[in-house]
């Protein structure tokens, strides 16, 4: 193939083949820039999208293109056998299908990042985390899919090809169930948003905030400062308590006197504490009652709400109340109660003397 290559063609031949394919590279890379140039010019003076679509698209031309083009042009000049003819076409056409495959994932990268762009500051976790995932599994369809096509072009047999992996692609499955498990608990992830990157969640004993979300583990950082990885799996199979999203804070807490309180003080003491908890800035008082009779104590239970959910928040009102409690039960002789135990001594039982006993003779 290679001496009927070089004897059917003459030096004129191959001259006009060197020169038109360098002139096809050099003209169609100057081509691309000034095009870019100028579409650059144009997306910056205009608010539309379409102009900024194409920049980012044509930035993705690679000199494979080009020097595709402009050797399949050169090729035109030269008396090829028929077997290297088909050859020609068939490695043209498969740069064709990788330009296509470059410019399709940077069409979608550049439609996902403006689709996620939009919207608020408070779900920036959870599109940056819907980005991410959508943005890799993007690109494998794509560059599957440039796959196929390239093997079907180069003459491979795709549908005997894929039937043939069926059986195989079973037990591949079968082997990589967990990896492929948490491959879709990461897509479920993304899709359902259960929590999203900058979270405070709790899972059985674990608790820390959301750092990441990749396709098989999600980190956590614990209040402890170390890094907790769990895999996507087994991290949806759990309950997850997800913080972040709370809209305002129950509180329940209990306070208990001593039993020698007067009844008269009994009363008083739930507009104590609801003037306690009233005084607070976000916050919504709910109840307080005299619950029970303790051990020890006599309890009561207040409920209020705390209008916000940061747990620093809560921890400051809760300061707060807990001081005011303390001066308003003081200034009324209200004593807080603590274990104590009473024990009681009969000093009036009669202790009689062991009965002497006489020696034995």
């Amino acid at each position: 193939m290679l001496r009927e290559l070089i004897t059917q063609n003459t030096l004129q031949h191959w001259t006009y083949a060197l020169l038109t394919a360098v002139t096809f590279i050099v003209v169609l890379h100057l081509l691309r820039r000034l095009v870019l140039h100028r579409l650059q010019r144009v997306a910056q003076n205009t608010e539309t999208v379409i102009d900024d679509f194409l920049v980012d698209v044509l930035s993705a031309t690679r000199v494979l293109l080009a020097t595709a083009l402009g050797l399949y042009a050169g090729s035109q000049f030269l008396n090829l056998p028929s077997g290297l003819e088909k050859w020609v076409d068939r490695i043209f056409i498969t740069a064709l299908i990788l330009q296509v495959g470059f410019w399709s994932t940077r069409g979608l990268i550049f439609w996902l990042r403006h689709h996620f762009s939009q919207g608020n500051e408070t779900d920036e976790g959870a599109r940056r985390m819907s980005l991410s995932l959508l943005t890799f599994l993007g690109r494998v369809v794509i560059w599957l899919l440039v796959l196929l096509v390239m093997l079907d072009n180069l003459g491979i047999n795709v549908t005997a090809l894929v039937a043939s992996l069926g059986i195989g692609g079973i037990a591949v499955a079968l082997a990589l169930q967990n990896i492929l498990g948490d491959l879709f608990a990461s897509l479920s992830i993304a899709i359902d948003k259960p929590f999203v990157i900058g979270d405070f969640i709790i899972l059985g004993k674990e608790m820390g905030t959301v750092e990441h979300v990749g396709l098989k583990t999600t980190r956590i950082r614990s209040l402890g400062g170390e890094q907790i990885v769990l895999s996507n799996n087994d991290l949806l199979q759990s309950r997850i308590r997800n913080y972040k999203r709370m809209q305002e804070r129950r509180i329940e807490f209990a306070v208990g006197v001593t039993y020698d309180t007067p009844a008269d003080q009994l009363e008083r003491i739930p507009a104590l504490i609801k003037q306690a908890v009233a005084a607070q800035d976000k916050v919504r008082f709910d109840r307080s009652h005299f619950k029970g009779l303790g051990a020890f104590s006599l309890d009561f239970e207040t409920v209020y709400y705390v209008l916000s959910p940061d747990y620093g928040v809560y921890m400051d009102v809760q300061h707060a109340i807990n001081l005011q409690l303390v001066r308003s039960f003081g200034e009324h002789k209200i004593e807080f109660a603590f274990p104590t135990q009473t024990l009681h001594l009969n000093h009036n039982a009669s202790t009689q003397p062991a009965a002497s006993q006489s020696p034995c003779v």
